[in-house]
């Protein structure tokens, strides 16, 4: 069991960051209001989430302007993809462990 918690990723254990490399496992890339609005969260509060998950290379941005307005669109990198994929597993694991000793 051990083995399987080593696995998690404390980068993951907040739910804002869980949700947003949730929401960039299925699309591509998504605009910063897309994220802010799934979530409900206030600018500041997603911007330090998002700033931690790019510090650890999880994510990246592609900033434009559209209409003359800041456009910034974000997802998840290779190695972001796998740190998630690796901590999703364990979960599950960790949960069909519990399941058989129910």
């Amino acid at each position: 069991m051990k083995e399987l918690i080593d696995q998690l990723d404390k980068v993951f254990e907040s739910r804002i960051r869980l949700g947003i490399m949730s929401m960039l496992m299925v699309e591509e890339w998504i605009h910063y209001s897309d994220i802010k609005q799934a979530l409900d969260v206030s600018d500041g509060n997603l911007a330090t989430h998002l700033k931690l998950l790019r510090k650890h290379d999880y994510i990246e941005d592609k900033k434009e302007f559209l209409n003359r307005k800041p456009h910034t669109t974000y997802r998840s990198t290779d190695k972001g993809r796998q740190a998630f994929e690796t901590h999703l597993n364990a979960l599950e694991q960790l949960i069909r462990m519990q399941d058989r000793d129910q």
